[in-house]
């Protein structure tokens, strides 16, 4: 792959021979930053478990201290009382039968989470083979399918994120913008990771963090150390 002179200027500043610590891995991202918009941070975080097992699966939900960046765009399914607590809250869309014919029928998807009520999830399953390959459906796991719809949406506002493992056993998840700086990326991520620490499967053999790279949308990956992460 081809790079570009910004790129390539900014590599010189990973030495990719070093496992960073914490607080320099986060300062060296806000310093390899290519693009000249905000770039997002996320984390690439390989575990030593098997997804192809159920009981190794590592997936749950956790409130970044500073958010993503990111405004997201939520759609609840509910009714009654439960849609008026969603809109209140600050749900972007609030539905029902409605929104799976506008899901259905019109190929939506000018939304980011969906938040469900339990007795929704007959509904919601009729639009499994469109969402689920989208990372969309709601899970009880990730504290998206409860009563509670009020907290789910308030937290998810205040940046609330699902992490969960990809196939080849790696959790990528957003954990800020470079124009958060340093300290505040450094607080996201460790937030991060210490829930991931606390979800490990029993199941699990061996090394559990296998490795830990951080990177910006258009940067260089940064390894961090994760031998002192899981201190």
């Amino acid at each position: 792959m081809k790079r570009g002179k910004k790129y390539l200027e900014k590599e010189k500043l990973v030495d990719k021979s070093v496992l960073y610590d914490t607080e320099e891995a986060v300062e060296l991202i806000t310093k390899t930053s290519v693009a000249k918009f905000d770039e997002t941070v996320e984390a690439h975080i390989r575990l030593g478990v098997d997804s192809r097992h159920a009981d190794q699966q590592v997936r749950g939900a956790v409130v970044l201290p500073h958010g993503t960046g990111k405004t997201v765009r939520i759609l609840v399914f509910a009714k009654g009382d439960k849609a008026a607590e969603a809109e209140k809250a600050g749900a972007d869309f609030v539905g029902a039968e409605d929104m799976v014919a506008k899901i259905q029928g019109e190929n939506w998807f000018d939304f980011d989470i969906i938040v469900a009520t339990p007795d929704m999830m007959g509904l919601v399953g009729r639009l499994g083979r469109v969402l689920g390959p989208k990372g969309l459906m709601p899970n009880p796991k990730a504290g998206t399918v409860t009563m509670d719809v009020s907290k789910a949406v308030s937290e998810i506002k205040a940046g609330k994120i699902e992490y969960r493992l990809d196939k080849t056993n790696i959790i990528h998840v957003p954990v800020g913008k470079v124009s958060f700086g340093a300290e505040k990326l450094s607080e996201n991520f460790q937030t991060l990771m210490s829930a991931i620490i606390k979800a490990k499967p029993s199941a699990t053999k061996g090394q559990y963090i296998k490795s830990v790279v951080l990177a910006t949308t258009m940067g260089p990956g940064v390894k961090v150390n994760q031998a002192k992460i899981s201190e």
